[in-house]
């Protein structure tokens, strides 16, 4: 496709001799416009790549159309034309946004050179915010939010299972969203209109579980008054999930490994067999492969069940997505509680970066909650995370400074700080200073200047990224 110019200048046989010049020189679309008012209403970002634009015009001048255009497509390339001598002008277009300018009389090769140039820059941004797009896109994945490489492995693995009916294991420490995997595999499967039950292993007694996915019939043991279908029928036609599968008990491993086998099961009391067409996903924080080597776990289950394993990542594993859940969390839960939403005093980024996260997401989630209640200035406090500076600090070697000056030792303990951590920003992104920026919650022009004041140089980390 071509690119589109506008050209505005109340001199219409300049207008004519421009249109007719640039269009055959650059190969482009023009569109012309003899006033500032015909050019705002020609004015689309999306029908034009650039703006040629007059300064000095009767009516609305090209200062006044230049802050119109800006207001609405910020950015927009314009380059201005002014008279000879008015530099000054020139250099206050500049400030409000025009990308250059170029004094009448001017040579036509030049014209044409600052135009191209200009071109150039505007596909260059418009192919880095459809980059920015693209990768924004993937953000957020069912109610998943994060962009690092191995939460895209995880939306991959879980679009790509949601298309079958394996059974899927999913493991993972607590806290990592192994219940929005699960939920995501049905709702993104062919089995999404059917039912989803849930069944948390752990908090139903072993003396009532079997009862519970299985089914009775009535009379099958005390205070059986009717029959009862069981979770496995409730669940047929769509996907039954276990959660915390690691702690069902030995006697109902055997009965479930025989639905794994053959989708039927007997319902206690019940001679007959019920047959069911359920998807099987279960999800443990647990070591199963340690559970069968002390005999707590069925061997032929675990195969059974664990036709593909999804390991949820731990938090320490994906500490770029830091920055986004936190904002995502600030929206829900200022929203949730009518509370205007707060920035993060500067100290606290640094120190959840550092943070060990032993309660991953689920851990995070709740400290942002808990600040935002709680706070009650302007910005979030470590105070409000309830963190102590003492806390934040504790593993921060340092001599004694007590008989530092005061102003000496802040910076020598800054100092360390800083350094210890934009090296392990580094090391994690595998000295790639963009994406240890990111993590950081840093522009990379900003990173870059912290590297250079404290002498840290990226080369050393390259290809050194944590798995």
């Amino acid at each position: 496709m071509k690119p589109r110019l506008m050209i505005v200048d109340d001199e219409k046989d300049m207008l004519r001799l421009l249109s007719r010049s640039i269009g055959k020189a650059l190969d482009c679309e023009v569109e012309t416009a003899c006033s500032g008012e015909e050019a705002l209403r020609l004015f689309d970002p999306d029908a034009f790549d650039l703006a040629l634009l007059d300064i000095r015009m009767a009516g609305m001048d090209g200062m006044a159309v230049l802050e119109e255009i800006q207001s609405r497509a910020p950015g927009f390339a314009v380059i201005m034309m002014t008279a000879y001598g008015a530099i000054e002008v020139a250099v206050e277009a500049i400030r409000k946004g025009a990308y250059d300018f170029i004094t009448k009389p001017f040579d036509h090769d030049e014209l044409v050179h600052h135009l191209r140039n200009a071109l150039e820059r505007g596909r260059l941004l418009k192919e880095n915010l459809a980059f920015k797009k693209k990768a924004q896109a993937k953000e957020t994945f069912q109610r998943f939010v994060g962009s690092s490489a191995v939460m895209q492995g995880i939306y991959d693995s879980i679009e790509m299972l949601s298309k079958s009916d394996l059974t899927v294991l999913i493991t993972g420490a607590s806290g990592t969203g192994k219940s929005m995997a699960a939920k995501a595999l049905h709702e993104m499967g062919d089995r999404r209109k059917a039912p989803f039950v849930r069944v948390s292993c752990p908090t139903v007694p072993e003396n009532i579980l079997e009862s519970e996915l299985f089914g009775y019939s009535k009379g099958a043991f005390t205070h059986a008054a009717a029959d009862h279908k069981g979770l496995f029928v409730a669940a047929d036609g769509g996907t039954l999930f276990l959660d915390e599968i690691g702690d069902i008990p030995p006697s109902i491993q055997t009965k479930l490994l025989q639905v794994l086998e053959n989708n039927e099961f007997k319902p206690l009391g019940q001679n007959r067999t019920v047959r069911v067409d359920v998807r099987v996903v279960a999800a443990t924080n647990r070591d199963l492969e340690d559970k069968m080597a002390r005999g707590e776990f069925r061997e032929d289950l675990f195969y059974r069940l664990c036709v593909v394993d999804l390991k949820m990542p731990s938090l320490s594993e994906r500490r770029e997505d830091l920055p986004l859940l936190v904002d995502h969390f600030l929206d829900r839960y200022c929203g949730r509680y009518g509370r205007g939403k707060k920035p993060l005093a500067p100290d606290v980024m640094p120190q959840m970066m550092n943070h060990e996260w032993k309660g991953n997401i689920r851990e995070l989630e709740n400290i942002i909650k808990r600040a935002v209640v709680m706070s009650t200035g302007t910005m979030i406090t470590l105070h409000d995370l309830g963190w102590t500076p003492h806390e934040c600090v504790a593993a921060l070697e340092t001599e004694d400074l007590s008989a530092t000056p005061y102003r000496d030792a802040k910076e020598s303990v800054l100092a360390q700080f800083t350094t210890a951590y934009l090296e392990k920003a580094l090391e994690r992104s595998g000295g790639n200073v963009t994406r240890a920026a990111r993590a950081s919650g840093l522009e990379r022009q900003s990173f870059q200047q912290i590297m250079r004041k404290y002498g840290i140089r990226s080369e050393p980390f390259r290809n050194s990224a944590t798995k």
